[in-house]
């Protein structure tokens, strides 16, 4: 898109065709199952640990497409909109912004080089990513979160590119 019609508007932003995606994506970490069987507290920093979560699964199987690796960022421009309107709806301002995403983006970052350390290279390792990178119910170890999100990268990894981009994203 060249810089004049992004100025003028003329073609749609290509964020937009990830729209569905990024809705699925939410949709999925709000599945009771995460708060109720994996010790995810239904707290606003536990679904955010958990829409964090689903992303980073979400991200690196597009990162296995190539026709799927430009999509990705557009996908992850979302999460930065929606986060940045979050935390503006909390009444966070400008001076502060940046600090909190700032925040927020390196932990997506540390969720997504620890997910995908583990689920793409040494598998027994995702315990321990969960461990450290998640906030779980006091007492609860992190098997059952571990295996979930193991259980829906197995399930994002035979959907073909093109279904993934229309969110077709069974549950």
């Amino acid at each position: 898109m060249s810089f004049l019609s992004r100025l003028l508007g003329t073609e749609p932003d290509p964020k937009d065709a990830l729209r569905p995606l990024w809705q699925r994506t939410v949709e999925i970490a709000r599945e009771p199952q995460w708060y109720r069987d994996c010790g995810v507290p239904d707290t606003v920093e536990g679904r955010y640990d958990m829409i964090t979560s689903v992303l980073a699964v979400v991200l690196i199987r597009m990162e296995q497409a190539p026709e799927l690796r430009a999509p990705s960022v557009h996908l992850t421009e979302l999460f930065v909109d929606d986060m940045d309107g979050q935390l503006r709806e909390q009444g966070i301002g400008d001076p502060a912004l940046g600090k909190y995403m700032g925040k927020m983006m390196s932990a997506m970052g540390g969720r997504l080089g620890a997910f995908r350390d583990a689920l793409v290279s040494d598998r027994s390792s995702l315990k321990a990513a969960v461990s450290r990178n998640l906030g779980l119910s006091e007492g609860t170890p992190p098997a059952a979160l571990a295996q979930r999100l193991e259980q829906l990268h197995d399930q994002l990894a035979p959907i073909p590119a093109d279904a993934i981009l229309g969110a077709e994203i069974p549950r």
